[in-house]
């Protein structure tokens, strides 16, 4: 089969895989929810290619991410729901909808002129949409709290800098960094007397509060709590690397070392990175 750069060619091998008896016995198995991680795991694997400046990676994985999109609609093309062309079409009439200062006659607006208009668009979106699942007899999903909106499935920290952006809007919220960091002291300082008593449920609880405070700062100093995470674990896997190819060099391996060892190793590290 010779490759192709058209997005239709993608659509019609994705069309001969869901075909049954002569499709492929995997894709045929699979239904929205069985793949939904799939599509969650492509997702993360563009944001790793994008951490590490690779671009090689980034085209796979952007194609990996594309065919999540062409499969999900080929499942719901045929239970008759829609096709491809209407999720292009969703998105594309959604990018005109909502930039009118750039494709209508709303011009020379200013960043907060633009940010309302944007505001006000939404709300008219929200109540077309409402309209378009009652008159299809389907749940208007419609909430009565601020945080309702905010999806379950978000990575935990995504949805708590979320939640609290969320709660901001209505002035509940610090209005200085300096005192997040202080409820984070406060937080620690709660762990501690979990430990001290020994409670192994009340330790997790404070930990789960502590790293809601966390996302909250990373918030107030405009951080993406999942991004600055994910730096950090390969900030320790390439230190803890370190130490494993010092080792190596020794002729020992991490577990044949004392955690003083490996300490000092850890050190060197971070010299070495600066």
């Amino acid at each position: 089969m010779t490759p192709s750069s058209d997005i239709a060619r993608l659509i019609e091998i994705m069309a001969a895989l869901r075909t049954p008896v002569t499709g492929c016995p995997w894709d045929l198995a699979q239904d929205f929810a069985s793949i939904a991680p799939y599509t969650i795991e492509e997702a993360y694997e563009v944001a790793d290619a994008i951490a590490r400046g690779d671009l090689l990676d980034l085209k796979d994985e952007l194609g990996d991410l594309l065919l999540q999109v062409v499969f999900h609609a080929r499942i719901a093309e045929e239970r008759g729901a829609f096709a491809f062309p209407d999720v292009v079409h969703a998105i594309t009439s959604k990018l005109v909808r909502r930039h009118p200062h750039i494709f209508g006659d709303a011009r020379d607006l200013s960043p907060d002129e633009v940010k309302a208009l944007w505001g006000r668009i939404k709300a008219e979106e929200k109540a077309a949409r409402r309209r378009e699942r009652e008159a299809a007899g389907l749940p208007t999903g419609e909430t009565t709290g601020l945080l309702d909106g905010v999806p379950d499935a978000l990575p935990a920290l995504t949805r708590a800098e979320k939640l609290q952006a969320k709660a901001s809007t209505v002035g509940f919220d610090w209005n200085d960094a300096r005192l997040v960091l202080a409820k984070i002291r406060e937080e620690t300082d709660e762990i501690a007397e979990a430990l001290d008593a020994g409670d192994p449920d009340h330790v997790a609880e404070e930990i789960g509060d502590l790293l809601f405070v966390v996302a909250n700062l990373a918030r107030h100093v405009n951080t993406d709590p999942e991004d600055a995470l994910r730096k950090a674990n390969l900030k320790f896997m390439r230190r803890f690397g370190y130490i494993e190819g010092r080792l190596a060099a020794r002729g020992r391996s991490p577990s044949e070392a004392s955690l003083e060892e490996m300490e000092a190793l850890w050190i060197e590290a971070k010299t070495e990175a600066r």
